[in-house]
This record gives structure tokens, C-alpha cells and sequence, in this order.
């Protein structure tokens, strides 16, 4: 059907290629003078005129899918590492001719749509939603189920000089585009479209089960790796230690982070150190000395943070006992590295109406988030529900976190600062050599929370600087111990009883760590035995509300907010 087109082409346009005759000639005589001038022609010895006649009988192949060796063929897969709009729809492209730009069909480029046709497209999400007007034609395009060319001038009305226009080719090709979640959720929730253009979603898991069979899988991932980049192998105790820090990435010693990059960075560089050892082997040692390096190489907040700490700039107690203070501790991200931090929380209790009023002051600043807000807000529920069930708590408390000065956010402190309003409202001091982390519910149950390993670490470091006593330590929640993937140096340190990790499930369980003294259960009576911590508080709070029953409300709204 071409040649037939093109024989077509070649009789109207004979003069283009041969000069008239002075006698009559036929059809067929002048189809066999101009596919003769056609055979015959140089086109590069001819001019520029004469060399765009005939590329009028060119082709120009946009994809070529070879045939494998065995005569069989498989689908393409492409991968578009720059999908702008010409990357993915292709473009026409021009030359410059005598001051003009020029065109012709055999300058017609494809793009990546173009060469997965028949076939698989591979789309980065994120790249993709960066270049402009590309997420836009690619819906475009599959849509109408074709591939057009276009201009992107055009699309935007910028331009208006008359370009080719090639005919939409039909398309037959899968797209997977991939990235992060947070991207598909957006995507999901703004963009109507989404979904209905892309009904399959797969959610791939970024951990797996720490069991023997995939340390094994692991290790020979760790192989591969090996292999193909002409690295040193590693020794069991390299693999060991490799798993290892694959279960911390996940952060918990049950699991393995199958997020491989870091890991493979960490082994790149143990390879460079056990060649400038002269080793030929990876060893543990290794492995340790590359994540050191790592942890050294982006250590300068981190520095910063603990000296102000060790030289008595921002006020933290290792050692003694205050009352209506403890250590809570934070974690702070500065880009890729996380570390732990220990801040003084404090409280002040005093009389106050029928209402309670529990005074979160970094609320009142505007530097406390919503969930911190909230956890203090739990407080009120606990204390009323424990200590005051059938009459109301005349109480207005005070807490906050002491020298900060950045904002404040997550529920991880809640059960410190109610220790803290149980040391103030008990006149019983707590152990400063103790710091404490985990959120707590109405309850009194103390709950999870997140960064176990960062803030357990972070408090080890300040203690270790100032000297390790043996009475220091960590009240963590009792179901964040399976989230434990400590340093060497820390667990070290608890073997030889010079530190401690302590997992709470109950308030009453961490207050009486804390002050060594005994919590107290209400006996039959209804009353809490003498001389424990919860018969003080509830002693306390009864003064409270007598005295604000005997003054009344208003005076003792004013007093207890002189």
C-alpha cells in the first residue's frame, strides 16, 4: 500500500526529478524516468532544494524492537530517567535554514511512550510530577489510548507557527509508576483522575520478619552486592553485625529494614577501610568502624547539644533527688540523623477551683503541638479518676519543659510530667539519675513510643560524660523492649551493672523506681496504705478542695493564680 503511494507521488511530482520532454510520453515511461532519477541520485551531492524532494521518500523509523536470536520477541520494557513532556511524547525538531527554522518528517523524534508501545513503562513518580505539563500528558494520553506529538509551545498557546502535526499512533502499553506513599495518598486525594486511570496499586512493605531463613536471604543480598561491585567478601561476625544494623534501621529486633541503600553504604565503606588495612576480608570491626564514621561525620549538633549539657548551659541533674522534677527525653531529626536528648521537665501544683486546670505552658506559648497538648490533657482525666472518682479536683498545675526554646510535639513525655505532678503533689523527690519516656493513657497504663533506642542512647551519653555510677538509667515503656537494637557501648554498660534499662507497664511501677518509694493500693477501706505515694497525693488534693470549699471558688481562682 506504501509503494503504492509512493509510486503515486512520484508521477505528480515528476518534474521535481526529471526535465520535460518535447514529445508526448506515457504514464508508465515517466514512472520509469523518475524511479530511475531516484535510484541514480547522491543525496548528499545534491542541493538543499533537491535534497527535500527526495526525503519526501524516506522513513523514518521511530523504534526498532529487534527479534531476539531465536526468532522470538519480547516486550519492551523502558525505564524514563527524565520524563519531561518531549521525553515522554516525543518532539519535532527543527533545523535552521537560511535564517529560517525548517521541518520535515524525517525530524520527527520518539519518546518514551514510543518505544514502550507493545510494552512496559517504568515512571518515577516523583520526577514525573516535577517536570511540567508531563503528568498532564500522560493522562492525556491514556485517555485517548494514542500517542500524539506535540509541541509543548503549542499545548500552551505560546507559539503559533504552523508545525507538523503527525497522526496519533494507538497505544498498547502498561505503566507502573512508583514512589513514595505520602505521594500516592496526595495523588489519591487531589487528583480525581488518579485512581481511575491506575486501578492497581501495590504497597510493597519496607521491613520483613527477622527469622533464620531471611538473615539467610539477607546475607546472600549482602553477597550479590559483593559480587557484582568487586568488593572484599565479609566474615560471619560483617554479616552478623550487617543483620544487625538492618533490624536497628527497622527499629526492632524483630524485624529487618529491607531498605538497602543505607546499609550498602555502610558496607562500600568497610570495604575501603579493610583494603587500606590490608585485610582481605570484611570483618565485624570493619562494619563498626564505617558506621562510626558515619555517626561521626554528621555529629556536630549532636556535639553541640551534649556539651551544652556537660558544661551546665542547659541544666540537667544525673545524680540526686528534687521534688516536682524529672528527665524526659526527645528526639531530635536533623536530615538523615536522629539522636536523643534529655530535657528537665518540672511542676508546680497549687490550690485552685472545682474545675481543675492543668497548665501546659508550652501550649500557652504557642511552641507545644497538638498531641503534646493532649497528653497533658490526659493528665487531668488520670488524677481525677485515681485519686478524686466522687468529688471534684480543685487543683491548677504548672508544667513545662525547662530551657526549650523550639517547638514541642508527640505524647512520648505524658508519663514523665505526671510523675512529675506526683513529686509535686507529694512533697517526694524523684531520682535524677533516672530519665523516663512513654506516653500514658487514662488508665495509668504507659503506652509505646517512637526513636526507644536514640533516647535510651542519648541519655547514656550525658551520664557517661559526667561519669557512670551505676545508678542511672531508662524507664521505658515495657512493650518497647522488642524495639531494642542498642549500641555496643550501652549494652556493655548494663551487663556490668553500671547502667539500666527499665520496662514500665504501669505508673505505679515507674513512680516508685523513681522515689523508691512504695505506690500504694486502695485497700478495702478505700483508702491508700499510710506513707505511700498515692495516699500523699490524694491527702493533698482533699486539702486542695477543702480549702477552696472553705474560701470559695472565686477567691480561690485568685489566690491559687497570684
Amino acid at each position: 500500500d506504501w509503494l503504492a503511494q509512493v509510486e503515486e507521488d512520484l508521477v505528480k511530482h515528476i518534474h521535481l526529478f526529471v526535465e520535460a520532454e518535447p514529445h508526448a510520453v506515457t504514464q508508465e515511461d515517466q514512472t520509469q524516468h523518475a524511479l530511475q532519477a531516484l535510484a541514480n541520485a547522491n543525496m548528499q551531492s545534491l542541493p538543499m532544494g533537491e535534497q527535500s524532494s527526495l526525503q519526501r521518500y524516506e522513513v523514518n523509523v521511530l523504534v526498532e524492537n529487534k527479534a531476539n536470536e531465536d526468532g522470538t520477541s519480547t516486550p519492551p520494557v523502558v525505564y524514563e530517567d527524565h520524563p519531561s513532556f518531549a521525553n515522554l511524547v516525543g518532539r519535532v525538531e527543527h533545523i535552521a535554514h537560511m535564517g529560517a527554522l525548517i521541518t520535515d518528517f524525517t525530524l520527527i523524534k520518539p519518546g518514551a511512550m514510543h518505544r514502550a508501545n507493545g510494552g512496559y513503562l517504568l515512571l518515577d513518580a516523583e520526577r514525573l510530577l516535577r517536570e511540567p505539563l508531563a503528568w498532564d500528558a500522560l493522562k492525556r494520553i491514556l485517555r485517548a489510548e494514542s500517542i500524539k506529538v506535540e509541541n509543548p509551545g503549542d499545548y500552551l498557546n505560546l507559539v503559533s507557527t504552523v508545525s507538523l502535526e503527525p497522526a496519533p499512533i494507538p497505544l498498547d502499553v502498561k505503566i507502573i509508576i512508583f514512589g513514595e506513599r505520602e505521594l500516592y495518598y496526595l495523588l489519591c486525594r487531589h487528583d480525581p483522575e488518579f485512581s481511575k486511570l491506575f486501578k492497581v496499586a501495590a504497597d510493597f512493605d519496607d521491613v520483613i520478619e527477622r527469622e533464620p531463613e531471611n538473615d539467610q536471604l539477607f546475607a546472600r543480598l549482602i553477597a550479590s552486592l559483593c559480587r557484582q561491585e568487586d568488593l572484599l567478601h565479609m566474615d560471619r561476625g560483617a554479616v552478623a553485625r550487617a543483620i544487625e544494623r538492618a533490624a536497628r534501621n527497622a527499629d526492632d529486633s524483630e524485624k529487618l529494614s529491607i531498605v538497602f541503600g543505607p546499609l550498602a553504604d555502610v558496607i562500600r565503606e568497610a570495604d575501603f577501610l579493610a583494603r587500606e588495612a590490608g585485610d582481605k576480608l570484611i570483618g565485624a570491626a570493619h562494619i563498626e568502624a564505617a558506621l562510626e564514621a558515619q555517626v561521626h561525620r554528621h555529629d556536630r549538633i549532636r556535639e553541640r547539644s551534649h556539651e551544652s549539657i556537660t558544661r551546665d548551659i542547659i541544666l540537667i541533674d544525673t545524680e540526686g533527688y528534687a521534688v516536682g522534677q524529672v528527665n524526659g527525653l526527645s528526639v531530635l531529626q536533623v536530615g538523615d540523623t536522629a539522636f536523643g536528648k534529655p530535657s528537665r521537665i518540672t511542676a508546680r501544683v497549687r490550690m485552685g477551683t472545682a474545675d481543675a486546670r492543668l497548665i501546659d505552658i508550652e501550649r500557652e506559648v504557642d511552641l507545644g503541638g497538638p498531641l503534646h497538648s493532649k497528653g497533658v490533657m490526659i493528665l487531668g482525666g488520670y488524677l481525677a479518676g485515681q485519686f478524686l472518682p466522687h468529688r471534684p479536683m480543685s487543683l491548677s498545675a504548672s508544667l513545662v519543659f525547662e530551657q526549650s526554646y523550639g517547638g514541642v510535639d508527640g505524647d512520648s513525655a505524658s508519663s514523665a510530667e505526671l510523675y512529675t505532678l506526683l513529686s509535686a503533689l507529694s512533697g517526694v523527690p524523684i531520682h535524677q539519675g533516672l530519665a523516663v519516656t512513654g506516653s500514658v493513657n487514662q488508665f495509668g497504663d504507659v503506652q509505646p513510643i517512637g526513636g526507644a533506642n536514640e533516647k535510651i542512647e542519648g541519655f547514656f551519653e550525658i551520664c557517661q560524660q559526667r561519669g557512670l555510677t551505676g545508678d542511672q538509667g531508662v524507664l521505658i515503656p515495657a512493650s518497647n523492649v522488642k524495639h531494642l537494637m542498642l549500641r555496643h557501648d550501652v549494652v556493655d554498660a548494663v551487663e556490668r551493672g553500671m547502667f539500666s534499662v527499665y520496662p514500665i507497664e504501669r505508673i505505679e511501677e515507674g513512680i516508685e523506681l523513681l522515689t523508691g518509694m512504695r505506690a500504694g493500693k486502695r485497700g478495702v477501706d478505700g483508702r491508700f496504705p499510710l506513707n505511700t505515694i498515692f495516699q500523699r497525693v490524694e491527702e493533698r488534693l482533699h486539702q486542695f478542695g477543702d480549702a477552696t470549699a472553705k474560701i470559695g471558688p472565686a477567691r480561690a481562682n485568685k489566690f491559687g493564680h497570684r
